[in-house]
């Protein structure tokens, strides 16, 4: 069994926390070789063995329907039974720890950025369900609520109206540093929450 660590920003740490949050995107480091493809226009399935071009594949697999190109990808993060580890904003104290989501705890500043979190005080744990590729604008609705992105009033800061599922997607998208114009090929990962394992 894979055990990665995914970095969650504040806000989704705690969606995760309330189950609001089932689902996360990650984009594919190496996008297909024609980034016109479309959900219409290409086949994505699990391959193991060996692709078309010879190269061995253990992943999932897209093939071009109109042009006969073919792409193929491992995801980083797991398969299916494979396990994310929670990394966030934390501040070790004493044979504790505290994190920035839980609240401000003004007096344990600096914090500790995620990225540094070490998998030994990771506090939530992901069991992941599903795997699949997909453009990021191709988003449905129900995704965006599994992303914890429900919208309403007060959703986007500054927002005069009643954010939908997706605005409030996009903004969370944009907010944490990504390219929404850009459309890029994403992981969609689906998990659900190891209520078993509590860490500190």
């Amino acid at each position: 069994m894979k055990e990665t660590g995914l970095m969650f920003k504040a806000p989704l740490v705690r969606s995760i926390l309330d189950g609001t949050k089932t689902q996360t995107r990650r984009v594919v480091k190496n996008q297909p070789f024609d980034r016109s493809w479309s959900t219409k226009g290409h086949k994505i399935g699990y391959m193991s063995g060996r692709a078309a071009n010879g190269d061995e594949v253990d992943g999932l697999i897209a093939y071009s329907e109109s042009s006969g190109g073919e792409w193929h990808a491992k995801c980083p993060m797991g398969q299916p039974g494979d396990r994310i580890y929670v990394r966030e904003t934390f501040a070790p104290f004493e044979r504790n720890c505290c994190y920035r989501a839980d609240g401000d705890h003004a007096d344990l500043r600096p914090w500790k950025p995620a990225i540094h979190m070490p998998k030994a005080l990771a506090r939530i744990w992901l069991d992941i369900t599903g795997v699949r590729l997909e453009r990021l604008q191709d988003i449905s609705e129900a995704d965006c609520r599994a992303e914890g992105a429900h919208g309403g009033h007060g959703s986007i800061p500054g927002y005069a109206y009643s954010a939908t599922p997706l605005e409030h997607f996009q903004h969370i998208w944009t907010s944490t540093g990504g390219d929404w114009a850009a459309n890029p090929w994403c992981w969609v990962i689906d998990f659900k929450r190891d209520q078993a394992q509590k860490g500190l």
